[in-house]
């Protein structure tokens, strides 16, 4: 399935129907007084998590989405039928803003969450609401209002426990499917990945944690150099930062560039917990380096190879020790 992180819908909500100016008429009622109802809400534009789409391609191919307007009232001061609403099924992680006002409408994290983007005129008022002591024959009902009617602009922030941090050909893919099911396209030649791909790694004993191979950043991505800023929302909502540098690299000025990289387009990113490793040691002799990495951080390191296998288990259990901590910091 193709991948999609953006989509810009119009969309607008059913207009209220409106309230009926009516009165009652029966065979030993020839004056009866007005019962004219209500008209009926318009249906709103509602979006709706769903935690089995990872995109938003589906939503790149509506331009327009339209809720139904709600009926007219009816004699007997019977209220109108209200529209029907709009459901729009998004991936968790999709955040919602106003197109021309920039406005923040909310964001998408859990299964079955509603969002609403458009509300639903209300319905008018019938011509009973309107008798009084001195009009007992109102003639006047209310029009319903008009729905809601905006573009929006939707981005999908994938959500995973781990992302994968590199340059371009630091081999993210090549790991992303040594640890998982994933099969993401892999070649040896920077920008192969184009697209993020998420992986489920599991163990033996039904442990799992979800992976995400973020495309390889560029240096100045963060003033959207390449497509930067659209790589560089993914990393938002991961628990742990997995950064990776391959061996043959000068692995202490690309992991810092890396990181000069994130603390440019949000500081706060640094915050997040992290593990650098070094990939493609099965290009040195006895997976060894030539000489000891020095990094003035707290970085855990390790040596790995997904060409090999070497270091993957130790890495998958290094990865699920440090999820475990930050669950355990976190307020229950």
């Amino acid at each position: 399935m193709r991948f999609a992180d953006y989509a810009k819908i119009y969309v607008t909500a059913g207009h209220g129907g409106s309230g009926m100016s009516h009165f009652r008429r029966e065979k030993y009622v020839p004056k009866g007084g007005p019962d004219g109802g209500d008209g009926g809400k318009g249906g709103d534009v509602v979006l709706v998590g769903n935690t089995q789409l990872n995109t938003l391609l589906d939503l790149r191919y509506r331009k327009f989405v339209k809720a139904k307007p709600g009926g007219n009232g009816k004699s007997a001061r019977k209220t109108g039928k209200d529209g029907k609403s709009e459901f729009l099924e998004v991936p968790l992680g999709t955040v919602v803003y106003d197109a021309e006002s920039k406005e923040r409408l909310g964001e998408i994290t859990e299964d079955g969450q509603k969002l609403v983007v458009a509300y639903g005129g209300q319905g008018g008022l019938g011509n009973w609401h309107f008798r009084s002591s001195t009009n007992q024959t109102p003639q006047h009902a209310q029009e319903g209002r008009k729905g809601e009617e905006r573009v929006i602009e939707l981005e999908l922030k994938l959500i995973a426990d781990v992302g994968l941090v590199g340059f371009p050909n630091a081999g993210k893919s090549t790991l992303l499917s040594a640890l998982s099911e994933a099969t993401p396209k892999i070649a040896d030649y920077p920008f192969t990945t184009l697209e993020p791909n998420l992986g489920v790694v599991t163990f033996p004993d039904y442990r799992s944690f979800v992976m995400a191979d973020i495309p390889g950043i560029i240096e100045d991505a963060h003033e959207g150099k390449g497509l930067g800023l659209q790589f560089l929302r993914h990393i938002e909502r991961n628990s742990i930062l997995l950064f990776m540098v391959g061996c043959d690299s000068d692995i202490e000025s690309e992991y810092m560039a890396l990181l000069h990289e994130l603390k440019e387009y949000r500081s706060d990113l640094l915050d997040k917990p992290r593990i650098l490793a070094i990939t493609k040691m099965d290009l040195k002799e006895g997976y060894k380096l030539d000489e000891p990495v020095e990094i003035d951080d707290d970085v855990e390191i390790i040596e790995v190879s997904s060409a090999t296998g070497h270091n993957i288990d130790k890495l998958k259990e290094m990865i699920w020790k440090k999820l475990q901590e930050i669950g355990e910091e976190e307020p229950s």
